[in-house]
């Protein structure tokens, strides 16, 4: 009798392991998701892979989750969902990865091979054309129809994403590819190589031109430079050219906000919008001078502007510039090494003011006419989130008043230090934003901020975050409605309408998931909110209080 071992069965391989390879192969460990019927193959795989899967309650809230890990890590996020309903639930949080430029990968299923192409077969989600809903959201759009080409299509869709300017794309498999066995090797390498964006010489020689000879230089820091990680380099131009620096909502933390150059960024401010206009030579970077970044438009600059931008549809958009299309550190660094080898006239010009004396002096004007205002509970609750959230900790931003004050007046302390849905401006951003930070770094506590409207959002996602025990406390502002929007029906029509709201017992809700949940008042807020975060896992704050937002300048331009 022979005492050989019978040799054991290779184990079977379909699509979906070639997927979960790439994506491995790529660098990836984690993955956000919800599985679905067609998508079933490439959840199978993620048993015998060794990617660590983060599942979320509702497609959207996933795609928010993956945004903000791209946000926090500079890297790629995968995200794993379904055909039709599944997929068409991504695109409020593609739209807004596209806004924040988060390279997250999308990767959905499709109906199987036979029902693509337009074919009215019946199937289970099926759309005449699934792809051609996320042509005008992501960055890109990716098929793969036979197993062979998953590789390949992987490599090509994290390739897009990760290119300067980072962004979303969308990758689609059909089932039976997915589910279809293979017979090919496992992907052990696979390379991507993202396009640099490097600015042309001529354009930094010139543009290091204007700002050494300007006497009033000022640079713009949008959300480019963040997503760039070129914090460093902007510090050390701001510091040669001795010039001021305001950022935008999506650049906060690109510059330290006690800096004796921070303009901060009051930038929904006239004060603020006529230094940034009185600049004889204004350094954009990073931002195309948008709606909220340029006070709704009335922003009109004097001086030369010089923009530099790695979305070339946004260069010179909305303003006449000399434009550099280039990744923001790269080209910053550029300018530094070429304004170091220089003498700027500026600030150490004989009769020019110090620009430090005029950024104190802007600042100044703006909390006066804050001031004026008697909006003292608002400035005392945001004072109360600073001082309750350690130093470096993230915070993630819905869209609410509270998040409005943040905007112009929270300091993040900190790098890529906060995150909110001001680009596209959809609810429900905060809380499954504050799970993808989470994941990205366990050990650190994250502060999740929304209003009671935009909570009902995510209120799903209390779930993921007892079942994930991730370290993130949710702060909820509930003043009974969508309160911006009571605000801006109120000031228009006199009266609003739709905007209250039947909502429930949020601490209840939350202890309810097994989430510890108290209610707090504006004086207990800081105290109940530093414990909350010093606590391990989840947990929840529930704020009851109805917040003003400060008068705009814009409409007096």
């Amino acid at each position: 009798m022979s005492t050989t071992e019978p040799v054991p069965e290779p184990a079977k391989r379909t699509g979906g392991d070639l997927v979960v390879e790439s994506l491995t192969a790529l660098g990836a460990d984690t993955v956000f998701g919800l599985p679905g019927q067609h998508a079933l193959g490439v959840f199978d795989a993620l048993r015998r892979s060794a990617l660590r899967y983060v599942g979320l309650r509702v497609e959207n809230n996933a795609g928010f989750a993956a945004d903000a890990y791209a946000r926090a890590t500079h890297g790629v996020a995968p995200l794993l969902v379904s055909t039709g309903p599944g997929a068409l639930m991504t695109l409020a949080a593609l739209q807004e990865a596209a806004a924040g430029s988060a390279a997250v990968l999308a990767l959905g299923s499709q109906v199987p091979l036979a029902g693509m192409g337009g074919g009215r077969h019946g199937y289970l989600h099926e759309l005449t054309d699934q792809s051609a809903s996320f042509r005008g959201v992501v960055k890109s759009v990716h098929t793969a129809r036979t197993a062979s080409q998953i590789p390949s299509a992987v490599a090509a869709a994290w390739e897009s994403a990760l290119s300067t300017p980072h962004g979303p794309v969308w990758l689609e498999i059909p089932q039976d590819v997915l589910l279809a066995e293979v017979d090919v090797p496992p992907v052990t390498e696979l390379h991507a190589e993202p396009r640099e964006l490097l600015p042309r010489p001529e354009l930094i020689a010139a543009a290091a031109t204007r700002l050494t000879e300007a006497r009033r230089p000022v640079i713009l820091a949008g959300g480019g430079v963040v997503r760039a990680g070129a914090e460093a380099e902007l510090l050390a131009l701001a510091e040669q050219l001795r010039a001021p620096v305001a950022t935008t909502f999506g650049g906060k933390g690109a510059f330290p906000w006690e800096h004796p150059l921070s303009l901060q960024s009051w930038l929904e401010d006239r004060h603020t919008t006529a230094f940034l206009e009185d600049a004889d030579t204004l350094l954009v970077v990073g931002s195309g001078l948008g709606e909220l970044s340029s006070n709704y438009h009335t922003f009109r600059p004097r001086g030369r502007v010089v923009q530099i931008e790695a979305d070339l549809g946004k260069l010179e958009s909305n303003h006449a510039a000399l434009g550099i299309h280039a990744d923001a550190r790269a080209a910053l660094a550029a300018l530094v090494k070429e304004v170091g080898a220089r003498e700027p006239a500026g600030a150490g010009s004989a009769g020019a003011p110090a620009p430090e004396a005029a950024v104190s002096a802007l600042l100044a004007r703006v909390a006066d006419r804050i001031a004026g205002q008697r909006l003292d509970l608002e400035q005392q609750l945001l004072a109360s989130v600073r001082e309750a959230l350690p130093d470096g900790a993230v915070s993630c931003w819905d869209m609410t008043i509270l998040a409005y004050w943040a905007w112009s007046a929270f300091d993040p302390r900190g790098t890529n230090a906060l995150h909110s849905a001001q680009g596209a401006g959809g609810l429900g951003y905060g809380f499954p934003a504050a799970l993808g930070v989470a994941a990205a770094d366990p050990a650190r506590p994250v502060l999740a901020v929304s209003g009671d409207g935009g909570a009902m959002y995510s209120l799903a996602e209390l779930a993921t975050a007892r079942q994930y025990d991730a370290p993130v406390t949710w702060l909820i502002v509930d003043d009974g409605g969508y309160g911006i929007l009571r605000e801006y029906m109120t000031d228009a029509f006199g009266a609003p309408t739709a905007t209250e709201l039947t909502r429930p017992d949020f601490v209840a809700l939350a202890e309810s998931f097994g989430v510890p949940a108290v209610r707090t008042s504006p004086e207990r807020l800081r105290t109940d909110l530093a414990a909350a975060l010093a606590a391990p896992g989840p947990s929840v704050v529930v704020l009851p209080a109805r917040l003003r937002m400060f008068a705009p300048t814009h409409r007096d331009a």
